[in-house]
């Protein structure tokens, strides 16, 4: 009976380490996301000179950062 309990909380443990790192994944994608967009904003926009460009731009994020890197 002691190992069933000793085994369950180790298995808690498990699933609370798997949660915290899903967890620090999925912040860290968003953060990467909007970075990606206020960076493809920013470079389009100071290139540009256009509001409706940098929103365009914005859209596709990491997509323009890296074309706009590669093409110039």
């Amino acid at each position: 009976m002691y190992n069933e309990e000793k085994d369950k909380s180790e298995f808690t443990e498990e699933t609370n380490v798997e949660d915290n790192k899903s967890t620090t994944v999925k912040k860290t994608v968003k953060s990467g996301i909007t970075f990606g967009s206020a960076l493809a904003m920013v470079i389009s926009y100071t290139t540009w000179k256009s509001v409706g460009w940098a929103i365009f731009h914005g859209l596709l994020s990491w997509v323009y950062v890296i074309y706009f890197l590669l093409r110039y």
